[in-house]
């Protein structure tokens, strides 16, 4: 990673307190511009409109999304614009450049019925993780989290007898969220039963990184602080565990939360606030799977509207 890189990532990271996800993520579309200048040989500071237009008809060409494109381009934008501020380069070019339309694309959810069923069917399993794993199912659908704010939580954000969550979300924003008597439930027993086990598998480690690791709510089976991508696979193994193939995923179950509050009449900016979104307009999607989901009824249900 050269040194503009270095720089802009310890600015979204520091400054502007970005997750490592994010960061990780603005820095990989940076360097793929940096790749296509070597190529071109041209330095950071010898970019134009042509050179920006001839980038992302390579990467179109190269079979790369219009919604992949938007976002380097975003990322690049805002890696210009600190360029500029620190004296790098002139000019940010990425200003005058508009960013490809995109088709609308609705988040995935689960009717009621699906998400009772997955309960109920999971409640059934006998295997030791079952008791963890109807705990995580509860969470991510009674309280709308993320997956990182999951994987995130420690034991002292849990308050069992207000049944809420105390939640760091992006920007290292913390938001209050209650969760339900049925969560509650799901949460001591695996507290009580089958946390203690999982603790005691935890090998002893020296890492300074790892020194929160013990106070971690949820752990894997071998007893270490769940990733993402450990939450993901777990969902997937409830699946195949239950026979129940609904596309289940954290988002998933986030979206289902958002969209079934809306549907049963909760005000959007309480969603907003529930779900952690800086931007009403992020939580403002959900009237659209709303809508969407009362016209499909409709046409479903009503006897004359299949008629030409």
């Amino acid at each position: 990673m050269n040194k503009p890189i270095k720089e802009f990532a310890d600015y979204l990271k520091y400054d502007l307190q970005y997750s490592q996800r994010t960061v990780d993520s603005y820095t990989r579309d940076v360097e793929k511009f940096f790749v296509f200048l070597n190529e071109q040989g041209l330095k950071m500071d010898e970019v134009d409109l042509l050179v920006i237009r001839n980038f992302l008809t390579e990467e179109l060409n190269n079979g790369v999304g219009k919604r992949s494109c938007k976002r380097r381009l975003s990322s690049l934008r805002k890696f210009y614009k600190h360029m500029v501020d620190l004296g790098y380069v002139k000019d940010n070019w990425f200003i005058f450049i508009s960013t490809p339309k995109t088709d609308k694309r609705y988040p995935q959810i689960l009717y009621p019925e699906q998400v009772e069923k997955i309960f109920e069917s999971n409640a059934q399993r006998t295997d030791f993780l079952a008791t963890r794993d109807q705990a995580i199912l509860y969470m991510l659908y009674y309280t709308g989290i993320r997956a990182m704010e999951l994987v995130n939580l420690k034991m002292e954000n849990v308050d069992l007898r207000q049944r809420t969550i105390r939640v760091l979300g992006k920007g290292n924003k913390e938001r209050l969220v209650p969760f339900t008597l049925e969560c509650k439930k799901a949460l001591m027993d695996y507290i009580d039963d089958v946390r203690p086990v999982l603790l005691a598998k935890q090998p002893i480690s020296l890492d300074k990184n790892k020194k929160d690791e013990p106070y971690i709510l949820f752990f894997s089976d071998k007893g270490r602080k769940l990733t993402t991508r450990g939450l993901e696979y777990i969902l997937d193994s409830i699946e195949k565990k239950t026979g129940l193939f609904v596309g289940l995923h954290p988002h998933v179950l986030r979206h289902s939360f958002a969209t079934h509050l809306l549907e049963n009449g909760a005000d959007l900016r309480v969603i907003q606030e529930l779900l952690g979104h800086a931007d009403l307009n992020a939580t403002q999607v959900y009237t659209h799977v709303s809508e969407e989901a009362m016209k499909q009824t409709y046409f479903d249900a009503f006897p004359r509207a299949h008629k030409k």
